[in-house]
C-alpha cells in the first residue's frame, strides 16, 4: 500500500490504497486490519506524526468496514462484483474530505459552518480521489484472486 502510494505520488488523491485495503478485506477480512495500520503506521514514521494522522487512525478503518458489510465471497458470486467494489472505494474516496472533517472540527474548534467550508475547499481533491478509485477499482477482483491463490484457497 505505502509503496504504491508513494510511486504514484505526483498525482494527488490517486493511487491504490482502497484497492489493497477492498482486496484484503475480502481475502483475511478482520486479519486485514494488521496491513492496513501498518500502512497508517509507515505513514506517520515517513512523512510525520501530524495532526493529520490522528484521522488516518479511523478514515481507512471506515472502508474496512463498509467491505466487511458486503458478502465475503461476493467476486463468487455475481460478475458486478467488479463495480460494487469499485464503488465502495469511489464513495469512500469521494466522501474522505467529509469524513475527515469531524476531527478537523473537534482538534481545530470548528463550528458547523467553518467545517462545511473546510469539505468545500476540499471537494476538488475529493473528486479526484473518487474517480481515481473508480478507475483503479477494476484491479480489485484480480488482486482478489492473486491473493486466494498465495493464500492457496479455491476462487470458484
Amino acid at each position: 500500500m505505502y509503496a504504491t502510494k508513494l510511486m504514484l505520488a505526483a498525482f494527488p488523491n490517486v493511487h491504490l490504497v482502497a484497492v489493497f485495503i477492498v482486496a484484503t478485506t475480502v481475502v483475511y477480512r478482520a486479519k486485514a486490519l494488521f496491513p492496513l495500520y501498518i500502512y497508517i503506521l509507515l505513514e506517520g514514521i515517513f512523512t510525520g506524526f501530524g495532526i493529520w494522522w490522528i484521522s488516518y487512525l479511523y478514515i481507512w478503518a471506515i472502508l474496512w468496514g463498509a467491505v466487511m458489510l458486503l458478502p465475503k465471497d461476493l467476486y463468487k458470486k455475481t460478475k458486478w462484483a467488479i463495480v460494487i467494489y469499485s464503488a465502495v472505494a469511489s464513495a469512500h474516496g469521494f466522501l474522505f474530505g467529509t469524513l475527515w472533517a469531524p476531527s478537523q472540527a473537534l482538534l481545530f474548534g470548528l463550528n458547523f459552518k467553518s467545517t462545511l467550508a473546510w469539505i468545500a475547499a476540499g471537494l476538488p481533491y475529493d473528486i479526484i480521489h473518487g474517480i481515481s478509485n473508480l478507475a483503479l477499482g477494476f484491479l480489485i477482483v484480480p488482486v482478489i484472486l492473486v491473493l486466494n491463490r498465495l493464500e492457496g484457497k479455491p476462487n470458484k
